[in-house]
């Protein structure tokens, strides 16, 4: 049974049992990872041979490659340690950015540039998964009809339009399939290699890492384009660790070492050995491994696995860039939830639609999974180089690790992906530049809006007026109009008084019979309690500052929150807002075509009274002009 406790409102909640997070991780997190095996071994034999037949020294090496990439990094990296640095059971990029910056007592700009980086790479990755995962599974249904060959592109394009269409409805019901359904897929990668297998047990020998480093040795440099292609076997590792704030470390852990790793050994084990006893099978090793009778329902299955593939990687889409929002990398963006009881379903259309024109466009520029193939690698292994960096940082400055242990830990875990990102850098030509370059006009974007943000916060304090001073010149008064009800302003500075507060007293000169002056932070933890999330202090009897702190994972909904501490009428309140209309000026603060990316960021955040969760007819907006 599902243990039960009592939650917030003393309802009783049931906690899904360890058995249940596993299997629903095994729908989540491996889903990626779970479908690579369509096209893996069969790009890393094409590199491998160039058009010749495939001898059995190319097989067991490339398999062999293969094996040792899901062991050293897929399991030792990311499964053994990276799963350990949790922050609050969150994972992904920004949740180390966000440790590291605990570690250093705040932000600092080589963290800071980490963390964009990271997150660019991610969302260059991002494009490329549900193209390939599709596009390949698709192509198999060529293997029963040859003739459908000319629907590959429209049929693809077909499931990928009504998949990015259902992000809006949610996939809170569907996707409890989703672990079911891969779990039958994982079955089915394991049977089919137990099977073939004893085509040629000398395959068996890919166990060993030397077949794989003796291929490198012998055909040295020409062994990078290989290298750059047997890298897919471990596309989507980043999510073990990614997604470990909704499954949880445990259940992450064992579905990967009793389900997945296993399925996949087994996969291209059965792959390699059906090559080697015929190497004309190399043309696409995983589809004919099945007979004939399974092959129209395997690529069904194939189909639907590579559906929650790509579901799971717009899902992360989504919670990484609410993360970068939320810790200011982002302009404030529109987002909707659509589960009532899961907090982390959300759904932002404007990330959906930048997707999908990426998608979309992929799928019919490339048109083959064999050609998406050549684009996919640099931004998914400079991530990871960023995540080992991160990495260092934490287990070094936040944990006090002996700097041995660390050196022994990520040294050839660090050497290992360099190599990984050069080799793939041999793509780069070939279709690689498309995510790197989403990724550089995203780190740019990024890096534009946090520099941009710092220089409008020191302008507007620069002309500002102590809260303290205010208040005084306020007691003196006498010819000040009082008006009851309460007044909110938010305010990034929370000891100067508000620019709405000074234009609302200098333009229509009332003042409220209660004044809160609020302030919303992120913190460095996904969610915040509510017992901390709401800090009041007594200024005087009109004024009270307000200081709400929201996790970065947390939905920053001011007048809930704000309940918490203060007591108010809805109905007899109103929220103040600061409009910001920019210019560009002479300055040299930033460049001229850093300032017209800012503006064009800024036209394009999302109100912030949608984004606060503020009552529209109770929001009045005051103007401020800036010079950039």
């Amino acid at each position: 049974m599902s243990p039960v406790t009592a939650g917030p409102s003393g309802a009783l909640q049931k906690h899904p049992t360890t058995l249940a997070l596993t299997v629903g991780s095994i729908g989540v997190v491996y889903g990626d990872i779970g479908t690579s095996p369509l096209y893996a071994l069969r790009e890393g034999l094409a590199a491998a041979t160039r058009g010749r037949e495939a001898t059995p020294q190319d097989v067991v090496g490339v398999v062999s490659l293969l094996i040792w990439l899901l062991i050293l990094i897929a399991t030792f990296k990311y499964v053994i340690l990276i799963l350990r640095a949790d922050n609050r059971g969150e994972g992904g990029t920004l949740s180390l950015l966000a440790l590291g910056q605990k570690a250093f007592g705040g932000r600092t700009r080589l963290l800071l540039t980490l963390g964009i980086i990271g997150t660019s790479l991610f969302f260059g990755d991002a494009i490329i998964t549900p193209a390939i995962s599709v596009l390949s599974a698709v192509e198999g249904v060529t293997l029963v009809a040859p003739g459908f060959s000319h629907l590959v592109i429209p049929t693809t394009l077909g499931i990928l339009f009504a998949l990015f269409w259902m992000q809006r409805r949610g996939t809170g019901g569907i996707s409890k399939l989703f672990g079911p359904v891969m779990l039958v897929w994982f079955a089915v990668l394991s049977a089919m290699g137990l099977w073939h297998i004893s085509d040629d047990p000398t395959i068996l020998r890919a166990l060993n890492p030397i077949p794989g480093l003796n291929y490198l040795i012998h055909h040295g440099a020409g062994a990078l384009p290989v290298i750059g292609s047997v890298f897919l076997a471990i596309t989507g590792a980043e999510a073990l660790y990614a997604d470990m704030g909704h499954f949880g470390r445990r259940p992450i852990r064992l579905a990967w070492a009793f389900v997945v790793f296993p399925s996949l050994i087994l996969s291209y084990l059965g792959q390699g050995a059906l090559v080697l006893s015929d190497a004309t099978m190399a043309l696409d090793p995983f589809f004919l491994m099945a007979p004939d009778w399974a092959l129209a329902p395997l690529v069904g299955l194939a189909t639907v696995a590579t559906v929650i593939a790509s579901q799971a990687v717009i899902t992360g889409a989504f919670s990484v860039a609410h993360q970068a929002v939320q810790l200011g990398l982002l302009p404030r963006m529109d987002v909707l939830h659509t589960s009532a009881t899961q907090e982390g379903q959300i759904y932002m259309p404007r990330i959906n639609l930048i997707l999908l024109v990426c998608v979309i466009f992929l799928v019919v520029s490339f048109g083959s999974s064999a050609r998406l193939a050549t684009a996919y690698g640099i931004a998914v292994t400079g991530e990871m180089i960023i995540t080992t960096l991160l990495a260092f940082v934490v287990f070094r400055y936040l944990w006090s690790w002996k700097l041995s242990v660390i050196v022994a830990c990520l040294a050839p875990l660090l050497t290992v992906e360099i190599f990984l990102f050069a080799a793939n850098l041999t793509k780069f030509k070939d279709g690689g530049y498309l995510p790197l370059s989403v990724a550089t006009v995203l780190a740019i974007s990024m890096a534009t809006w946090v520099r941009g943000t710092t220089q409008v916060q020191e302008k507007s304090r620069a002309k500002s007026v102590a809260l303290a001073t205010l208040m005084t010149s306020l007691e003196k008064s006498t010819r000040l109009c009082r008006t009851p009800g309460t007044a909110v302003f938010l305010t990034a500075e929370p000891v100067v008084a508000p620019p709405a507060l000074l234009h609302n007293l200098k333009h229509n000169g009332v003042l409220h019979e209660r004044n809160f002056i609020v302030t919303v932070a992120t913190a460095n933890r996904p969610h915040m309690p509510p017992e901390e999330m709401v800090k009041v202090e007594e200024l005087n009897d009109t004024f009270t500052r307000v200081r709400l702190t929201f996790g970065y994972m947390d939905q920053p909904n001011v007048p809930k929150a704000l309940r918490q501490g203060v007591k108010f009428d809805i109905m007899q309140t109103s929220f103040f807002l600061n409009r910001r209309t920019f210019k560009i000026t002479d300055n040299k603060d930033l460049m001229g075509w850093q300032k017209r990316l800012f503006l064009a960021l800024t036209r394009m955040a999302s109100n912030a009274h949608d984004y606060y969760h503020l009552p529209s007819n109770r929001v009045i907006e005051l103007g401020q002009q800036i010079g950039l």
